[in-house]
């Protein structure tokens, strides 16, 4: 009775904090993009507003924003994800991994199998042999498609402003726009030059530049290359000096990259401290270990002892992604 009465007390009270951190997050992720937003909407309310009393140009200036706008959205609706086998396809594109979609579920099946076999070789019970196998087969691969996809958008973006500073000394001592891209296809390693290269043999074929900077956006959705995609569209309808223009993309990039080096530097101490406040529990567990092994082998034969590692694992797991999320700056 009274082991039913503490058991009782432990799950009610992590239902109880399941429903205030759930809800606590939901309205952390619910109000963070409209502030964001609403603040957005203030500032450009104030250019439009100070932008009334300039005439002629300014007008003009209002009109060409619009079109940078109507174009951000449009290349925004092509990038959008419809649904969880297009997902799949942007995540191995983004990836760099050419297989069929059919080659991915049969191995994120196998990963489940082997994931479930390893579950019950610990000895846990049968009942969460397929939800274990289930979520490791669905996650596992996600997260190792994700992590390979970011390494390959960071190595493409670390050498992004490089080719654009090559466009421009091409283009200002007279070379095609078509051969610098050429150039940048032949000299630079991938993804960046494999990049160029599908853009220069999608051109030679005939494709729209509209369709081939959509598609390069699917394989490396960055904020720098959404950039030149918009300052491409843009001056291939407007005109101007487009070295001028790529040359000012260029320094933004670099400035850009140099906030992201100056914030990931200021949140260092904050990474360092997540790592040790989430290695605490595992290094107290491998000194009990050592010092009093029954004291914690309690967790792993009783049955109470099984639920409290679990629900434990998954409150350290959420911690872990709430720290993450505030640590890490999308820029």
């Amino acid at each position: 009775m009274v082991r039913e009465t503490v058991l009782f007390i432990i799950l009610g009270s992590i239902l109880f904090m399941l429903l205030v951190g759930g809800a606590a997050i939901w309205f952390t992720l619910r109000t963070r993009p409209r502030a964001a937003q609403k603040q957005r909407l203030q500032q450009i309310g104030t250019i439009s507003q100070g932008s009334n009393e300039g005439g002629g140009t300014e007008k003009a200036e209002s009109r060409r924003q619009k079109r940078i706008q109507e174009k951000i959205k449009k290349l925004g609706d092509k990038g959008e994800k419809k649904g969880f086998i297009e997902g799949i396809q942007d995540g191995m594109l983004q990836a760099g991994i050419d297989i069929p979609v059919a080659h991915y579920f049969l191995g994120s099946a196998i990963i489940g199998m082997v994931g479930s076999i390893v579950y019950m070789m610990m000895g846990f019970s049968l009942i969460g042999t397929i939800p274990v196998g289930v979520i490791v087969g669905l996650l596992l691969p996600k997260l190792v498609l994700g992590n390979i996809a970011k390494r390959r958008q960071k190595k493409f973006t670390a050498s992004f402003a490089d080719a654009i500073d090559i466009i421009v000394r091409g283009i200002r001592s007279g070379l095609p726009i078509n051969e610098c891209f050429y150039v940048i296809a032949r000299e630079f390693p991938p993804p960046i030059g494999e990049e160029f290269r599908l853009f220069v043999e999608g051109q030679n074929l005939g494709i729209d530049t509209d369709d081939l900077l959509a598609k390069g956006l699917r394989r490396i959705p960055t904020s720098e290359y959404k950039f030149f995609a918009i300052v491409t569209q843009i001056q291939k309808q407007t005109g101007g000096n487009l070295a001028d223009t790529l040359s000012n993309l260029s320094t933004v990039l670099r400035e850009r990259k140099k906030m992201r080096d100056k914030a990931q530097a200021m949140s260092s101490e904050a990474k360092s401290s997540a790592g040790i406040i989430g290695s605490l529990p595992f290094i107290v567990a491998a000194l009990l270990s050592v010092a009093n092994p029954e004291y914690l082998m309690l967790l792993f034969t009783q049955e109470t002892g099984n639920y409290m590692l679990m629900f434990g694992g998954f409150w350290m797991f959420l911690g872990s992604m709430i720290m993450k999320k505030m640590i890490n700056f999308d820029m």
